[in-house]
C-alpha cells in the first residue's frame, strides 16, 4: 500500500480505537443497543447535512451493508461479551483479517491468499493475542456459543469488506457511501434498540453521555466509515481490515497517554509482532531484501 493509505488505515485505528472511549461513559447511562443505534443515527444526520441522500440512491445495496458491516456485528458482539470476557471477545474480533483473507481468496480474482499475507496475518493475530494478554485465552470453552457469535461478527466484517468493493465499480463516491450505510443501519437498529433496552424507561442521561454518544457519531462513525470506504476502494477488503489489528494498539496507547493507564512489557512486545505482520503483508521490506541479496 501506499504510504498515503497507511496513514489512512492508522488514522483510522484512532478514530476506531477512540469509540472504546466514548463507549465507556455512554454505557453508564444507557443501553448496549441504544448506544450502538444513537452512534449510527446521529452519524447519519451529521453526513446527511453533508450529503442529501437520492431517492433513487442504491438503497438495498446500502441496507446490505448496513447488515453486515453495523447492525449483525454489533448485535454478535454485544451479545457475546455479556457470556465471555472482553479480552476474549477482543481476540476473537482479531480474527476478520484472517476470515478476509479466506474469503477474498473464495469470492475475488485480485485479492488472493500469498505466502506474505498469510504469514502476516497469523504474525499480526500473535501480537493482538501478546498485547491483550493470555488471561482472557482461559475462558476457551466456555461460553462456546457466545465466542462462536463473536467469530461470526468478525466473519460478518469479511464479508461486509467484500461487498463493499461494489459501491466503487458503481462509481459512488465514499462519502455518498457512509452515508447510505450508517441511514440504513440506523434503521435496521432502531427496532432492536426499542425492543431490548426500553430508553423511554430510563432518566434523562447527564451531558457527558450525550457528548460521549456526539464524538463517537461524528469522529468514530461518519468520519470513520468516510475513511472505511476510501481505503476499501483504493486497497481493498484485505488491507482495510488490517485495522483490527491496530485498534488496540490506538486503544492502549490513548488509555496510557489520556487516563494514565499503565503499558506492560507485554504490550511492547505485541506492538512489534504486530508491526512485524503488517511489514510482511505490505511486502516491500522483503522485496527490498531481496533485491538487496541479488
Amino acid at each position: 500500500m501506499a504510504l498515503r493509505v497507511w496513514l489512512w488505515l492508522l488514522s483510522l485505528s484512532v478514530l476506531w480505537g477512540g469509540s472504546f472511549f466514548f463507549a465507556k461513559v455512554a454505557l453508564s447511562e444507557l443501553g448496549p443497543f441504544t448506544v450502538v443505534f444513537a452512534r449510527v443515527f446521529l452519524a447519519a444526520l451529521a453526513l446527511a447535512l453533508v450529503v442529501p441522500l437520492r431517492r433513487d440512491a442504491p438503497w438495498p445495496a446500502y441496507f446490505a451493508m448496513g447488515l453486515l458491516n453495523n447492525a449483525l456485528p454489533f448485535s454478535l458482539i454485544f451479545w457475546g461479551q455479556t457470556q465471555i470476557a472482553s479480552g476474549l471477545a477482543a481476540i476473537l474480533n482479531a480474527t476478520t483479517p484472517i476470515m478476509t483473507v479466506i474469503v477474498a481468496h473464495f469470492t475475488t480474482s485480485d485479492e488472493k491468499i500469498t505466502a506474505n499475507r498469510l504469514l502476516g496475518v497469523i504474525t499480526g493475530f500473535a501480537g493482538v493475542v501478546v498485547l491483550i494478554g493470555t488471561e482472557p485465552l482461559k475462558g476457551l470453552g466456555t461460553g462456546v456459543l457466545a465466542q462462536l457469535a463473536v467469530l461470526l461478527a468478525a466473519t460478518s466484517y469479511a464479508f461486509a469488506g467484500i461487498y463493499g468493493r461494489r459501491f466503487k465499480r458503481m462509481g459512488i463516491e465514499p462519502l455518498v457511501t457512509a452515508t447510505g450505510q450508517v441511514t440504513a443501519s440506523a434503521l435496521l437498529l432502531f427496532p432492536i434498540a426499542m425492543l431490548a433496552d426500553t430508553p423511554w424507561t430510563l432518566a434523562t442521561p447527564p451531558i457527558e453521555v450525550w457528548l460521549a454518544a456526539l464524538g463517537s457519531a461524528v469522529f468514530s462513525t461518519a468520519i470513520g466509515y468516510v475513511l472505511y470506504f476510501r481505503i476499501l476502494a483504493t486497497a481493498g477488503a484485505t488491507n482495510l481490515l488490517l485495522v483490527t489489528f491496530l485498534i488496540p494498539i490506538s486503544a492502549i496507547i490513548m488509555g496510557a497517554v489520556g487516563l494514565g493507564e499503565h503499558l506492560a512489557p507485554r504490550h511492547f512486545l505485541g506492538l512489534a509482532f504486530i508491526g512485524m505482520g503488517l511489514a510482511a503483508i505490505d511486502g516491500r521490506l522483503m522485496s527490498w531484501r531481496s533485491k538487496e541479496a541479488s
